[in-house]
């Protein structure tokens, strides 16, 4: 705000962000940087979807229905988990979520507790007890959209980066209903990390020293895809950074070794030089097509009891 003028940046679902002024309790646009590229491209519809976790909390999140979705069918659906924990999935353009939803996939993204936006309680709910409720709230967000009839129970997908990776790892060990996932950047075996990534603060504040006897509970029970990692029956795909500091591949090495051990399907991608996001173009391209590649071979083409119909 200057001058008796306020500017604002704001988009949506299906529009970029863009400059507008706002005048008069109204919105006039200023720029259409993305006019011409948006009028070439079909988009998925988002709502809002609310629902109740298991212990009666109040849950919410976004679902991005498939383009051309036609009411009342069944189709694969991709459970995309933020990270953070402390950060939120809201309404703005996702280029994944759309991505997904170009290639035939609802896509649901989840404000699980330990997200932002909801007030300290909510975000604290899972001090030094992760894997837990959040599991539960992302559970109650795909059985919410089985019982609305949009998702096909036997064709379901997960994955996530850095605490959606970890959480990734967390639910492929909680549920087997998964035909698929992709994890990436995370970590499973929690105390491995003690001084290696940048989290030491955390750990001696939220968890305590490893050398504590009950500290030391703590590490086991938060490690449980790894220490129990013969519970997993999902095919992963664990990807990282080759150079990251903040979650080092380590821990997504340590999990694809667990499956690999136990004969699960598995691949392990790591892409040069690159640290906890990735930044390289050709990277970023090649992750996405990994992705849909990973999904269409477990999840569209799953074979479970019979179904209903699926989208046209």
């Amino acid at each position: 705000s200057g001058g008796g003028r306020t500017v604002v940046l704001t988009g949506g679902d299906t529009k970029p962000t863009e400059v507008y002024a706002f005048e008069g309790n109204a919105l006039r646009q200023l720029t259409h940087q993305n006019d011409a590229l948006m009028a070439e491209l079909d988009l998925g519809a988002t709502e809002e979807v609310e629902f109740k976790s298991k212990d009666g909390t109040d849950i919410h999140g976004l679902l991005t229905y498939p383009v051309g979705y036609v009411k009342g069918t069944k189709v694969p659906l991709l459970l995309r988990i933020h990270g953070g924990p402390n950060g939120q999935d809201q309404h703005g353009l996702s280029l994944e979520r759309q991505f997904f939803a170009a290639n035939g996939y609802a896509v649901l993204a989840v404000n699980y507790r330990g997200s932002s936006g909801r007030g300290q309680k909510f975000s604290r709910a899972i001090w030094a007890d992760w894997g837990n409720y959040e599991v539960q709230d992302l559970q109650a967000g795909v059985d919410h959209l089985i019982k609305m009839g949009v998702a096909d129970p036997d064709r379901l997908g997960i994955g996530g980066w850095s605490y959606g990776g970890i959480l990734t790892d967390y639910m492929i060990a909680s549920d087997t209903r998964f035909k698929a996932a992709t994890s990436g950047a995370g970590t499973a075996f929690t105390v491995a990390f003690y001084g290696t990534d940048q989290y030491i603060i955390q750990y001696d504040y939220e968890i305590g020293p490893p050398w504590n006897p009950k500290s030391w509970e703590t590490y086991v029970k938060l490690s449980y895809p790894f220490l129990h990692a013969d519970r997993i029956q999902t095919p992963t795909l664990f990807l990282g950074g080759e150079r990251d500091f903040n979650v080092p591949v380590q821990g997504s090495q340590q999990m694809y070794q667990a499956l690999r051990s136990l004969g699960i399907d598995t691949q392990l991608i790591i892409y040069p030089n690159e640290f906890h996001g990735i930044q390289r173009p050709s990277y970023q391209r090649d992750r996405m097509e990994r992705y849909l590649a990973w999904y269409e071979k477990y999840v569209k083409k799953a074979v479970g009891p019979a179904s209903t119909a699926t989208a046209k």
